[in-house]
């Protein structure tokens, strides 16, 4: 049995989308980390950076959502290549997300809901990631002009680890207007049903 521990954030979602997409039987705990519970056992002795999402397969604990995907694609042998440049093209889109979709349109949501209340803006800040995101959009939008999807042809993790950040660009106060491309990806991979059951499963 496959237990999935979240929180309905965009890595969490990613987690969620991937188990409906794949079919493989599931349990969900939501974690509510404006407690705490992500600092407390069993959670933080089974995840290291005491972070959403957590996968436990049979005993054996998977921390980070882009090592969850591998996991979870190469066991069920879909939305992964199993070799060759494919492989490859696919990893580095997911990498893309990573280490630099996730991190700088996150910082741009916390800079823009995130400050305590009452706190200046941080307008260096907002300019610094805002101005990051949209270079992030311009890269998508790119890519997407040729390809129906991140890594070719074929939908794979690549595209369901980006797709719920993009899909938040109205809470980032960005407009998907110059980026027609990625607008239709959004779009496209929001009307999958397993996508909407996903959405749905990562609320608590």
């Amino acid at each position: 049995m496959l237990i999935l521990y979240t929180a309905d954030t965009p890595n969490g979602q990613k987690i969620t989308i991937a188990l409906e997409e794949l079919g493989l039987p599931h349990q969900v705990h939501h974690l509510n980390l404006s407690a705490g519970e992500q600092h407390q056992a069993p959670f933080s002795v089974m995840s290291p950076n005491h972070k959403i999402p957590l996968l436990v397969d049979d005993t054996t604990p998977i921390f980070e959502s882009g090592a969850i995907l591998i996991h979870l694609a190469d066991r069920a042998g879909k939305l992964l290549p199993a070799s060759g440049v494919e492989r490859s093209v696919a990893l580095q889109w997911l990498f893309l997300q990573a280490a630099h979709i996730g991190p700088m349109l996150g910082q741009l949501w916390f800079f823009r809901h995130g400050v305590a209340k009452g706190s200046p803006r941080n307008e260096q800040a907002l300019e610094r990631y805002g101005r990051e995101t949209l270079r992030l959009l311009g890269v998508l939008e790119e890519r997407l002009r040729d390809k129906a999807y991140l890594a070719g042809d074929e939908y794979t993790i690549a595209d369901i680890a980006s797709f719920p950040w993009i899909r938040s660009h109205h809470e980032l106060g960005v407009t998907l207007a110059d980026f027609p491309a990625v607008a239709d990806w959004v779009e496209r991979i929001a009307a999958r049903p397993a996508v909407q059951r996903g959405l749905a499963a990562a609320k608590p």
